[in-house]
């Protein structure tokens, strides 16, 4: 689960078709895209698109916040949710792959990043403090996650009330290394979120989707897996308003 983790390698990236576990939690009803690259772009590629501040800016990102960057590998976000924050706020920077916890904790040591902290999680559990996190962001890397619901599900006690998740994406299948807005407003919903705003973000690759907590968090078991079919429409990118 890599931060940008589909960018421009040579290799072929190959889905995989996860199978349910003895979880209480539906399997996917969809392939799970390889993770292939730690990088989606040079960082100067995306700072002359100003990727990260229009990202920051759509997500109302301020100072003193505390956020979690999930799949943070290289920490193209990181670095720059740390300058957003400021020195009072916080920045959780979280990845399932060890060597890329290792390699960012030396970055962030390097260039003195007193307000973030790396932590290594799990595929199916962030390992967020609860009730902590004003946002979370998730770019280029929900397609990768193996199991949705049950990530989303113990994503859901980290937010604080008003706290929101914000998801960048490519809008193709999943096995192509984006995830269909529809696809993804049905899993969201799935676990008891609702939908902020939505809106199409060629800068970042994609589209940008907010999501908040809503309601009760369900019981596993009563979670029902969402079709594999859901495909975008130019209605499912009008959640919110206006464009980038």
């Amino acid at each position: 689960m890599l931060l940008a983790g589909c960018g421009g390698g040579s290799a072929v990236p190959r889905e995989r078709q996860v199978t349910a576990k003895n979880t209480g939690f539906p399997a996917a009803d969809r392939p799970v895209a390889t993770i292939v690259s730690a990088r989606w772009s040079t960082e100067e590629a995306r700072d002359r698109l100003n990727e990260a501040g229009k990202v920051m800016s759509l997500a109302g990102i301020e100072k003193d916040m505390t956020v979690a960057d999930i799949g943070a590998g290289e920490g193209y976000y990181t670095i720059r949710l740390a300058q957003r924050v400021g020195e009072d706020g916080r920045v959780v920077a979280e990845d399932i792959v060890p060597e890329t916890i290792e390699a960012l904790g030396k970055r962030v040591l390097q260039e003195r990043l007193d307000n973030v902290s790396v932590r290594l999680g799990l595929p199916a559990d962030p390992r967020l403090p609860e009730a902590s996190f004003h946002r979370v962001l998730m770019v280029h890397m929900y397609h990768e996650i193996e199991s949705p619901y049950e990530f989303l599900w113990r994503l859901r006690p980290s937010l604080t009330p008003d706290g929101q998740v914000i998801v960048v994406d490519a809008d193709r299948p999943t096995e192509h290394h984006g995830t269909p807005p529809d696809l993804l407003k049905c899993e969201f919903a799935a676990v008891g979120y609702a939908p902020v705003s939505m809106r199409p973000m060629p800068s970042a690759g994609g589209y940008i989707a907010i999501f908040k907590a809503s309601g009760a968090r369900p019981e596993p078991g009563t979670i029902k897996a969402c079709k594999s079919g859901a495909r975008a429409t130019p209605a499912a990118m009008r959640t919110g308003q206006g464009s980038e």
